[in-house]
Order: C-alpha cells, then sequence, then structure tokens
C-alpha cells in the first residue's frame, strides 16, 4: 500500500494489515483485493446487488432485535445505515471483485465491515474500533455467507428483471405502434430468403410484437421462482448459530422491506447447495436475447441497401459508417443488440457450468453466476432501451419500393390458385420470371379470369389475409416494482 496514504492497522486471524485510514471497508476486505484481481471489476458496478445486500442485512437485524439477540441500539443502526445504501451512500466502498473465490464470502464481509464502519462514526468512534461495533458479531449475526449471499443475488436478480421487463415492455409497444402505422403498405414475405406470398409491413412489425410479449410472460413467471430464499440456513442448511424463530423472522421483515413476496425453501439444505434456479433465469434471458437478435437480423436484412439491397425500410441514421466510403451508414444499433445477445447465450453457458460444478452441501461458483446472470440484465435492459429509442421509433417504410416488389412478384400467384389450379399457375410464374411480364396481364390474355376477379383476388385485402393485422395485441400491465 502507498506509504503516503494514512492507514490503520487490523487484525484478523491470519494476522495484521494495514487498511486506508479513511475506508469503511477492513482487513477481510483488504485481503480479497489483493487475492482476486481478476476482472477489475468492482460489486460497485452492481447497485442492485448492493441494494439487495443491504436489505438483507437490514431485514436480519430486525429479526434479531425481534428475537433479542442484538441490542436495540446495533439493531436500529444498521437498519439506519442500510436505508442510506439503498438511498445511495457508499456504494464505492463495495469494492471486491465480482469474481471471487470463496463462494460470496468476500462480498458478504464487505458489506459487513462497511456496515459495521459507518456504524461505528455514528456512534462518535473511529473506524476499525470494532470492539464497540462488530462486523461479525453484530452485523452478521445469525447469518452466513451461505445463506446471505444467494438471498442478495436472487433479490438483486429480481430487481434486474424488473427493470428489465419495464424497458421491454416499452419496446414491445413500440413495434406494436410500428405494427399499426404500417397496417396497410403490402409487401412480399419470404421464406428461406426467397419471394413468398404477400403480407403487410404491419404484420411483420406486429409479429416482433408478439414474439416479444411471449418473452415478456416467460421473465415474468421467473420471478416467484428467484423469490424462494434460505434465510436461516446458516452455513449448510442445519440453522447452527441461529434462534429457531429466525428464518421466518428475516423473511417477514424482508418482505416488509422489499415489497416484494417471498417464502422460505421447504428444505433448507437443498435450498443451500442447489443453483438449479440460476439455470432457469439465465436460460430464459438467453430465449428472450436469441429471439430479440432474430428481430435485429431481420432489421439489417429489411433496411439492407439502400440501393442493392432489400431496402424496405429505413433505420434512422445514427452515425456514420465508414472511414473509407463517404455516406456510407451501417445499421449499427441492431448490431449492438445483436452483440448483447452473443454475451448473454455465452453467459448462459457460463452459468450452467458453474451450476454443475456445486460439490456437496454449497456450490462454490455463485459469484461467476451473479455476475453473468447481473451483467445479462443489464446488458438487456439496456438494448432494449437503444434499440427502441435510437431505433424502431425513427423507422420508415419505403413505399415505392415495396409497392414495386409487389407489383413485379410472381408470388402474388399463390393467391390464384384456388382459381386457376396449381399447375397452371406455375406455369404462369415461370413465364412471368423469364419474360418479367406482370401476372394479372398473363391471367387476363390467356383468358382465365377477367380483370375485376383479378382485381379483386389480388386486393390488398386478400393477399394479406383479408386484415391488415394478424390479430389482437394486447401489452402487458406494467412489472411491479420491488
Amino acid at each position: 500500500m502507498d506509504g503516503s496514504i494514512p492507514t490503520r492497522i487490523e487484525t484478523d486471524s491470519l494476522g495484521s494489515m494495514p487498511v486506508p485510514a479513511t475506508a469503511y471497508w477492513g482487513i477481510h476486505t483488504a485481503r480479497a483485493l489483493a487475492n482476486f484481481p481478476i476482472t477489475r471489476r468492482a460489486i460497485y458496478n452492481y447497485p442492485d446487488l448492493i441494494r439487495a445486500l443491504a436489505r438483507v442485512k437490514q431485514a436480519a437485524a430486525r429479526a434479531n432485535l425481534e428475537l433479542g439477540v442484538l441490542e436495540p441500539r446495533k439493531a436500529e443502526l444498521i437498519d439506519r445505515v442500510c436505508e442510506e445504501i439503498v438511498g445511495g451512500a457508499l456504494h464505492l466502498e463495495f469494492c471486491v471483485g465480482a469474481i471471487q473465490g470463496g463462494a460470496g464470502t468476500s462480498t458478504n464481509m464487505n458489506t459487513n465491515e462497511v456496515i459495521a464502519n459507518r456504524c461505528l462514526e455514528l456512534m462518535g468512534h473511529e473506524k476499525g474500533q470494532y470492539e464497540f461495533f462488530s462486523p461479525i458479531d453484530d452485523v452478521n449475526r445469525s447469518q452466513s455467507t451461505n445463506d446471505v449471499y444467494p438471498t442478495a443475488i436472487k433479490l438483486a436478480m429480481v430487481f434486474g428483471i424488473q427493470r428489465l421487463l419495464a424497458e421491454h415492455r416499452l419496446l414491445t409497444a413500440s413495434f406494436a405502434a410500428k405494427g399499426r402505422e404500417f397496417a396497410s403498405i403490402l409487401k412480399i414475405g419470404r421464406t428461406q430468403l426467397q419471394d413468398a406470398v404477400p403480407m403487410t409491413l404491419g404484420q411483420e412489425f406486429t409479429g416482433f410484437a408478439h414474439t416479444l410479449i411471449e418473452d415478456y410472460d416467460r421473465l415474468t413467471e421467473t420471478i416467484p421462482w428467484m423469490n424462494e430464499i434460505n434465510m436461516g440456513a446458516t452455513a449448510i442448511g442445519t440453522g447452527i448459530t441461529a434462534d429457531p424463530r429466525y428464518a421466518e423472522a428475516v423473511r417477514r421483515h424482508l418482505v416488509e422491506v422489499t415489497g416484494i413476496e417471498m417464502e422460505t425453501a421447504p428444505d433448507l439444505i437443498e435450498a443451500t447447495a442447489d443453483a438449479g434456479i440460476f439455470m432457469t433465469l439465465s436460460g430464459t434471458l438467453k430465449r428472450a436475447a436469441v429471439k430479440l437478435s432474430k428481430i435485429c437480423n431481420d432489421l439489417r436484412l429489411l433496411s439492407s441497401g439502400p440501393q442493392a439491397g432489400l431496402g424496405e425500410i429505413t433505420l434512422p441514421p445514427r452515425q456514420a459508417g465508414s472511414s473509407i466510403m463517404p455516406g456510407k451508414v451501417n445499421p449499427v444499433i441492431p448490431e449492438v443488440v445483436n452483440q448483447v445477445a452473443f454475451a448473454v447465450i455465452g453467459a448462459d453457458a457460463t452459468v450452467t457450468a458453474a451450476a454443475e460444478a456445486g460439490q456437496l452441501q454449497l456450490n462454490a461458483f455463485e459469484p461467476v453466476i451473479a455476475n453473468s446472470i447481473l451483467q445479462s440484465l443489464a446488458w438487456m435492459t439496456n438494448a432494449c432501451y437503444t434499440l427502441r429509442v435510437n431505433c424502431i421509433d425513427g423507422i420508415t417504410a419505403n413505399m415505392d419500393r415495396l409497392a414495386m416488389q409487389v407489383e413485379s412478384s410472381v408470388g402474388v400467384v399463390t393467391a390464384l390458385t384456388p382459381y386457376i389450379g396449381y399447375a397452371t399457375a406455375a406455369s404462369l410464374a415461370h413465364t412471368a420470371l423469364t419474360s418479367n411480364a406482370s401476372i394479372k396481364d398473363l391471367v387476363v390474355d390467356a383468358g382465365l379470369m377477367t380483370p375485376e376477379k383479378v382485381a379483386q383476388v389480388l386486393s390488398p385485402e386478400k393477399l394479406s389475409g383479408m386484415v391488415p393485422l394478424t390479430g389482437p395485441l394486447i401489452l402487458p400491465d406494467a412489472p411491479p416494482r420491488g
């Protein structure tokens, strides 16, 4: 440590070491900073996790006060400091690396030390004078890392899911609005990148909205599963060092301070060892990311060109696209969302491997699970925002090009097969492709149908399925916030 920085000396079972005098963290955090210089990404990058840790410590203090195992003055101080932390105070003091050995012990100890030293400050003592207020005996009373950390990361994930759902819903509404705006614009559908039958551009965008609604529902379903907690476990699920009434008391207080319904796992040993729920959430996030990425692929294809591609829609120009080709504008917003999806897919593989690698009564790899999922939640939330604000809301339809493509497409012949038969329709399609003649003209010239009948069958309403939209679209209710 730089000798020019004032320090205090703290001691643990391994010995003594200096800690910056102004730091609210202590020796356990200092050891973690030395031991885990891995990602250089601290837990303060995840404010939801810090809020969740504070809520867990707050609920524990209230439960300990209720059960008479913590002095009222100390419980009240912990409660007050946790409220400060939830409000945004001291977040930079949560400085241990997100990826760490010890199953989250460093994160738990960092939290205990920050709260204890702030309490000491409020009591008029110097930081590090733990004989007056202990990070372990007071802040960590009736707890272990093995129930605090899983509970906190689940709660943090719920906060993240709620935020993602809010942005996801707004993005869905934007796609739905474009569906209404483009409801009467006819275009050619495509299958396997080949021309298919006509549809409306509105149907295409409404389809995107319906796709997103499905994933909104699946993400919402994960929240109750995340709300099964193992507080009171404490080390492996036997409840050692905790009052038998503590598990229910802390659960009740955690519900009170978060506004989120939670339940204690029926088998605390199983709940402490099993990481299956994290795979469920991660898999659901991956599904949502993959489907959103597919939509972005479609947007890039539909806007390709502008002259030699499909060119059916125009995305808002966000920045110059080339350092060598003047005037080039790239679909940078869909591209960045694609890359978020790739990262979420990779994070899911990490979560799967970490969940499998746990042994016996504890999974030591929950830090990488937490880092992976919290990052995926944050990136997906930001991706939904930027896709909506910087892309979808500003998309325009290239109506002349769309009309020209429909006029010249042989795909419309499919609509005539009930009247002229498949074989005749196929022959006319071949003739149209080789001669560039109009399907309408070929059918009328052959005496197969009258001009009026052809016009009726090939009307936009008929070609697009009689209605401009494929069905009613009901946006989901806004998610509850914890």
